[in-house]
């Protein structure tokens, strides 16, 4: 299968032109949770891809509102690449999406959905059993934590989830980047990031919070709110087993919306299943 058969092709992709502004680009990425969206530049020549501005990228650098400094480059394909080619492409360089570029011009996205709907229709290999594909190290925070802490922790952890565990570490729920995002909030001109430190007498302060005071910029902050993980997170967790094959987890992720699935024996979690990881079952890296 290739790129061609499985990306999104460009009438149907959303772009942003050069010159423009970090608004231009906040409807997609907070109110259509996109994570990331391409920029182009209208020329004498015809459109020409320029590059791709983040969520992360929103988030990192509050203070800049140029799309052409924030902006980054990314690794790309053409059309006539493999479907396996990008799949080892997206798990090596640690992306979700990759533009598909003829000559310059955008001729499509294609992403680890994408890929994991080519496994899931049977266009791809989806034989292998998942359990010899998830990871045994899960990121988790504790319901009560402040969604303040918790997306600190997600950061750290370098990871787009959090499993929730209540009072006897039972998995209560799961809470996103999409989760933090939506609730989060750019709030202008003040000389503090209100609720993104802690108190000092907050029981939750820790030393390493400051560094949220830190990445964001008095003149323009962004806002989350620390109330407890356990009001923002999703409740109720799909969950499956090492049994399962990579087909039958990727119909899984693509009937739930969901980016990961955690790996339970019994009434236990024993790992996590991200939708990256089937990918390298299609790969020897």
């Amino acid at each position: 299968m290739n790129v061609a058969d499985a990306m999104t092709p460009r009438d149907d992709v959303v772009t942003v032109e050069l010159p423009g502004t970090r608004d231009d680009i906040l409807e997609y990425i907070q109110e259509r949770a996109f994570s990331s969206v391409p920029v182009v530049k209208p020329t004498s020549d015809g459109e020409q891809y320029r590059g791709l501005v983040s969520r992360d990228d929103l988030i990192e650098h509050p203070e800049e509102d140029q799309l052409a400094m924030l902006m980054r480059d990314v690794p790309t394909t053409t059309t006539d690449a493999t479907v396996r080619e990008v799949a080892a492409l997206l798990h090596r360089e640690g992306t979700r999406r990759v533009p598909v570029i003829e000559d310059g011009r955008l001729e499509g996205i294609v992403t680890v959905t994408d890929v994991v709907r080519a496994i899931a229709d049977g266009e791809e290999d989806g034989d292998t059993e998942v359990g010899e594909l998830a990871r045994e190290d899960v990121n988790t925070t504790y319901a009560e934590t402040p969604l303040t802490v918790a997306e600190r922790e997600i950061s750290y952890a370098n990871v787009p989830y959090t499993v929730v565990l209540g009072e006897d570490a039972e998995m209560a729920g799961m809470l996103t980047e999409v989760d933090i995002i939506e609730v989060a909030r750019v709030v202008e001109g003040e000389a503090d990031t209100g609720d993104s430190i802690a108190d000092d007498d907050d029981d939750w302060k820790w030393e390493s919070i400051k560094a949220v005071g830190a990445r964001y910029l008095p003149t323009r902050n962004v806002e989350i709110p620390a109330a407890p993980v356990q009001e923002f997170m999703t409740p109720d967790v799909v969950t499956v087993t090492k049994r399962r094959t990579a087909r039958e987890v990727a119909q899984t992720m693509l009937t739930n919306d969901v980016e990961q699935v955690p790996l339970v024996s019994g009434d236990s979690l024993v790992g996590i299943v991200r939708d990256v990881d089937l990918l390298a079952g299609l790969t020897d890296e």
